[in-house]
């Protein structure tokens, strides 16, 4: 007898189980609504509860998350405990959507002089955490340790310096997140020319909030990072954006990105946002949650949004799927081995999509 055959698979649910990779996402921005109760419940409750309701509402126009990740530093994460937690409990709720590889942000200037926790034993904490959800759900972590932009360029160099005492194959790089008003790349360089000279990867939010293709610029030639983060207005200088074309600049962006949700018009989100435009001035973009819990996102509703807001196409998404390996601070015999295998992968998958469910290619 031969068994009937499978239904067609829908867009989102090709989309749900092509591999996928995140290269853009902050562990304090993962936190499951119910483990934020039980954070805040250990700690004294410091929040009340309708507070911590709104943290998990998201609106027309929604507000940052910035105020979340704050409070978790400040009042909420205590132990290392509360770390080895939220890394597993991010893994595996990526694992469940086909990621299989993570690079993860994790600020550890907060973690230190907010939480009081020493940097060697939240770090070990992380690491652990990454070793058993290897283990369970067969996902590949690593972390990046991220600056914070709001504070001195001295305690940035200060958290290199954590880094480099402590190094492990886990943690693969320096980032830098927070606030990009008012704080430029080059306060940092000190801190990145030392994280380079320790061999450590190097990626930075650059082009967020609206400020300048200028600190995009600024990122690549002065910092001189791996990759960059958000980096939206690129686009406003058509000959830089070449410039990051030609160089093949891998741009890890955010179909969520708060920003834009509260500055363009619902009408027009879909149609004026940056995310759009990039494709077609040769940059190359990869897809990610950022702060999932928080922006209400999965990684599968990230790369459907790609699609069903943004207009690509099949061949494009699976072209996104190459950059973020491409991007990926992995070595180059695992890269050529999951390009050949994700790409079948894609491939037979896209094979088995309803004909009907085919985004059409953009024009």
């Amino acid at each position: 007898m031969t068994s009937p055959a499978s239904p067609p698979l829908t867009l989102e649910s090709m989309l749900h189980a092509i591999p996928k990779m995140e290269l853009h996402c902050h562990l304090f921005g993962t936190v499951r609504h119910e483990t934020f109760k039980q954070l805040n419940h250990r700690a004294g409750s410091p929040l009340a509860a309708e507070e911590i309701e709104g943290f998990y509402t998201r609106g027309e126009k929604p507000v940052g998350v910035l105020r979340v990740l704050r409070a978790l530093d400040a009042q909420l994460v205590r132990s290392a405990g509360d770390l080895y937690q939220l890394t597993r409990e991010y893994l595996q709720d990526a694992a469940a959507h086909n990621v299989r590889y993570a690079e993860f942000f994790w600020n550890p200037t907060g973690t230190v002089h907010g939480s009081g926790i020493a940097y060697p034993m939240a770090q070990g904490a992380i690491v652990r955490a990454i070793h058993d959800a290897q283990q369970e759900f067969g996902i590949t972590g690593r972390l990046i340790a991220a600056i914070d932009r709001e504070a001195s360029p001295e305690a940035a160099v200060e958290m290199v310096e954590w880094v480099k005492a402590h190094r492990c194959d886990e943690v693969i790089g320096i980032g830098i997140d927070y606030r990009e008003v008012d704080r430029p790349p080059e306060l940092f360089a000190q801190a990145y020319a030392e994280a380079r000279r320790a061999g450590l990867k190097t990626t930075a939010h650059a082009g967020e909030f609206g400020m300048p293709w200028t600190n995009v610029r600024t990122a690549l030639d002065v910092l001189q990072v791996d990759r960059i983060d958000h980096g939206y207005t690129v686009v406003d200088q058509p000959d830089f954006a070449r410039r990051c074309a030609e160089r093949g600049v891998i741009f890890t962006v955010v179909p969520t990105n708060s920003y834009y949700l509260r500055t363009l018009p619902p009408e027009r989100w879909a149609l004026d946002h940056p995310i759009r435009r990039m494709p077609g001035l040769g940059l190359r973009i990869h897809p990610n949650t950022d702060d999932p819990t928080l922006h209400k996102v999965t990684p599968t509703q990230a790369w459907l949004m790609m699609a069903r807001d943004f207009g690509f196409g099949l061949d494009e998404l699976r072209g996104f799927m190459h950059n973020g390996l491409d991007g990926a601070w992995i070595d180059d015999t695992q890269r050529r081995a999951w390009r050949t295998q994700w790409s079948r992968e894609f491939d037979a998958l896209r094979a088995g999509l309803a004909q009907e469910h085919h985004p059409a290619h953009p024009q």
